[in-house]
């Protein structure tokens, strides 16, 4: 067991080879020097011990090695320099294409990191548009968590609207406490759009006169209106963030709260004749002398 183990972590071992310079490197695994038992180091290897034996017997043979040394140094040189001429013109032509190979190699390499940062790339784009779609997730979670209570908030706000208007003394159709306590019941437990319908319904059946009374007949209901207003709008603009196929934006303007809001966007467009925003020289709860609706 313990041979397996030094068998295989010597076998998983990085391969150090030496740079140019004598720098030792960490090379990756199957990396092959090209200098390494290379075809043309054996032939230049071959050549250079069989010229060196040929040089050496036609010293042996033709000078004399006693002759050879005693030369003087110019002739001396002058052999030399002749004599292995061919080895270094040898020698050169190995080394140029031993080049050729190592420069084929890093092309190779630097196209496969080409290939890996292309990768790198599409595989940040991926993520990049995950975390996005993730963010999108997000969003759109708190935004249904805020979303239900804005609509309570928005339901009380109708709800005191409903009651400046339907429990008022002069309301001809006074509404009774039992169903007003029934309403807000609604609002609390699992119903916020409940005084919103009822108010769509009032306006339905209502003339155009006293629409605008439920809206917009005294200060109160006036300021109830707007506060109703600002909070759709900011609920609004809050789905439009994160909604963008607009599902949410139609989802909210499909509501009970989101028809009530349209209707008061007509009626504040529309102002009858002989009513003025911001003036209550009127009674706010009669209907006499209204125009019935068409």
């Amino acid at each position: 067991m313990a041979d397996e183990t030094t068998d295989k972590s010597t076998t998983d071992a990085p391969n150090v080879v030496m740079t140019k310079g004598g720098i030792p490197k960490i090379a990756p695994s199957g990396y092959r020097s090209p200098y390494d038992q290379d075809w043309r180091v054996l032939f230049g290897l071959t050549m250079t011990f069989v010229y060196l034996i040929l040089m050496g017997l036609y010293i042996n043979l033709q000078v004399g090695w006693l002759e050879f040394v005693r030369l003087k140094v110019e002739l001396m040189g002058s052999f030399l320099e002749g004599a292995f001429a061919p080895l270094a013109f040898l020698w050169l032509v190995i080394g140029y294409f031993l080049q050729k190979k190592e420069l084929s190699r890093n092309t190779d390499a630097m196209k496969m990191q080409f290939v890996e940062i292309q990768k790198s790339a599409e595989q940040a784009v991926l993520q990049s548009e995950a975390i996005a779609r993730s963010e999108v997730h997000q969003r759109r979670e708190s935004f249904l968590k805020l979303a239900e209570l804005v609509r309570t908030q928005l339901g009380q706000i109708v709800g005191l609207l409903y009651l400046s208007s339907q429990m008022a003394e002069g309301n001809e159709h006074h509404v009774p406490p039992e169903k007003m306590a029934e309403l807000w019941t609604s609002v609390g437990r699992d119903d916020p759009e409940v005084f919103s319908r009822e108010m769509l319904r009032l306006t339905t059946l209502s003339s155009q006169q006293y629409r605008y009374k439920l809206f917009f007949g005294t200060e109160i209901r006036d300021r109830h209106t707007a506060s109703f207003e600002h909070s759709f709008e900011r609920l609004l603009r809050t789905a439009q963030a994160c909604d963008e196929d607009d599902m949410i934006t139609d989802a909210l303007m499909g509501s009970a709260h989101g028809s009530l809001y349209r209707r008061i966007q007509q009626v504040r467009e529309d102002i009858p004749e002989g009513f003025t925003p911001g003036v209550y020289d009127f009674d706010p709860d009669t209907r006499e002398g209204d125009v019935p609706a068409i």
